[in-house]
């Protein structure tokens, strides 16, 4: 088990490395080429009115009088106002934050679940014919092009066959009548089948064969002779000694997963037309929308830490043999 110390000591460590990334995601965005004064004005507004509204975003200030600002709002929990939106960011993340946690964290999480129960049968039945179809048919999964694919489906599903929507999260026409609360939250799941689907198809393949592996290195280990040398039932050592054990890779790339799920794919999200932090952070980046694109960027940040400290505990608490 992780000692109070460890976890101490790693959250002091978590911390610096978050504030160095804070301080570099300032610096990186004001050295990078163009300003966003150039792509979001009118081009017939006056010297004066440019010379005002970079006054009113504070870039007239010295650099290290605008980082002091920078750091200073964000430790009072402010991001600022987005340069092209007029509107809090933190209000901005949380629109879009929501649509991402529900398409890709469900995905993750369906997918994992899948895979690891999927990939301890393919394992436990090593060289057999489900084995083989479990295994190819994951590699298959785990090699697609994602556009290619998400098109694809979007094309055969959504265009041909018309069983999902071809884009966006909900339905105009039903939110804007008196639509009862379960129709819109079908309206929802509608719309979300076919970006989850598509991500659930390419996360299984990768989930399933990293669970085969894992799991094939596991059964070899002196304790599952011992188990079978005690008399217990094939599934116990499989799903209790085994599976358990074999399963800690899987729950360090699932919280990994997680944890860049946060930023959406920004691919995924273009093709379905989904409103999430994918698309927003290219937006924001591509406009030089520096407080909306720093915000993305350090709510990665932080959500990829604190994911790698909670899948260093989960170590631990399920393997004994492991201590900090």
């Amino acid at each position: 088990m992780a000692k109070p110390g460890y976890i101490l000591l790693k959250l002091v460590e978590v911390g610096i490395i978050f504030f160095v990334i804070l301080t570099a995601l300032f610096f990186l965005f004001r050295l990078s080429p163009g300003d966003p004064i150039s792509k979001m004005v009118d081009p017939m507004l006056t010297p004066e009115d440019m010379a005002h509204l970079i006054q009113q975003m504070g870039l007239d200030r010295p650099m290290w009088e605008q980082y002091l600002i920078y750091v200073k709002n964000f430790f009072t929990g402010s991001f600022g106002v987005s340069f092209h939106y007029g509107e809090p960011v933190a209000t901005i993340i949380a629109d879009k934050l929501k649509w991402t946690l529900l398409l890709f964290t469900t995905s993750t999480l369906l997918a994992a679940f899948a895979g690891v129960f999927l990939g301890k049968i393919a394992a436990w039945h090593k060289g057999s014919r489900l084995d083989n179809v479990m295994s190819i048919s994951a590699l298959v999964c785990y090699t697609l092009f994602i556009p290619w694919f998400a098109l694809l489906l979007l094309w055969i599903l959504g265009f041909k066959w018309g069983l999902f929507p071809l884009g966006g999260v909900l339905t105009p026409a039903l939110w804007i009548s008196n639509a009862s609360v379960f129709a819109r939250i079908l309206d929802v799941l509608h719309h979300l089948m076919l970006p989850l689907l598509t991500l659930f198809i390419i996360n299984l393949g990768s989930y399933l064969l990293l669970m085969r592996s894992s799991m094939l290195s596991v059964l070899r280990e002196d304790y599952i002779l011992t188990a079978r040398a005690k008399g217990l039932s094939e599934k116990k050592i499989r799903n209790k000694h085994a599976a358990r054990n074999a399963a800690l890779p899987v729950i360090t790339s699932v919280g990994l997963s997680l944890a860049f799920s946060i930023n959406g794919g920004a691919l995924t999200e273009q093709i379905f037309t989904w409103p999430g932090i994918g698309r927003e952070l290219i937006f924001a980046v591509s406009n030089n929308d520096y407080p909306l694109a720093q915000a993305c960027f350090l709510l990665i940040a932080l959500v990829v830490l604190c994911a790698n400290l909670i899948v260093d505990l989960l170590y631990a608490w399920l393997d004994p043999r492991i201590t900090y």
